[in-house]
C-alpha cells in the first residue's frame, strides 16, 4: 500500500527560518554596547597589583562617549538625508494649505511648489513668494492644469 511521503523526513532543518540564520553574516562593527561589554570585562579581570590607572580610565570612557555620539550623529544625518530626500520629491507638486491673516481669518491656498528651503531647523516649501512649513501642507497631488499649460507657481486662494 502507497503511503503519503512527507519531506519533513527528508529535509527535517530546511525552513525558512533555518536558511535565514545560515545566512546571516556576522557583525563586523565594534558598537557602544560591544565597547561597554569589553571596558567592564577589562575591569573585572584586571591584576588586583597593577589595577588600571585613573587616566586610563578616564581616556576609555572619553573614547566611549565618542563613539556614542558618532553614532547618535550618523543616525541623525541618515534621517536628515532621508528627510530632505522626501521633501525635495515635493518639488513640481501641487499643495494646499491654510493661512490664518491677521483678523483670524482662515484662507486656503494652492499652488505648484518651486523649491524646499531650511530656516531655524524647521523645513519649508516655497510656493511662489509664500514659504509654507511641511507641517501645515493639508494635500499634495499632481498639477493641475485645464488647458495644457503649465500651472503658476504664485498661490491661488480657493
Amino acid at each position: 500500500m502507497a503511503s503519503n511521503i512527507s519531506t519533513s523526513n527528508i529535509w527535517p532543518n530546511y525552513s525558512t527560518k533555518n536558511v535565514q540564520a545560515a545566512a546571516r553574516e556576522p557583525v563586523k562593527e565594534l558598537g557602544k554596547d560591544q565597547f561597554l561589554q569589553i571596558l567592564i570585562t577589562q575591569l573585572r579581570n584586571q591584576d588586583p597589583m597593577q589595577p588600571m590607572q585613573d587616566t586610563e580610565f578616564i581616556g576609555q570612557m572619553a573614547q566611549f562617549s565618542s563613539l556614542e555620539q558618532m553614532v547618535n550623529m550618523s543616525s541623525q544625518m541618515s534621517a536628515l538625508r532621508q528627510s530632505a530626500g522626501m521633501v525635495a520629491a515635493l518639488i513640481g507638486k501641487e499643495v494646499t494649505w491654510q493661512d490664518t491673516d491677521y483678523y483670524g481669518v482662515t484662507q486656503t491656498y494652492v499652488g505648484v511648489v518651486d523649491s524646499v528651503l531650511w530656516k531655524n531647523n524647521v523645513q519649508y516649501v516655497q510656493v511662489g513668494n509664500a514659504e509654507v512649513p511641511i507641517d501645515e501642507i493639508k494635500s499634495i497631488s499632481s498639477p493641475s492644469t485645464t488647458d495644457g499649460s503649465a500651472t503658476a507657481s504664485e498661490p491661488e486662494v480657493e
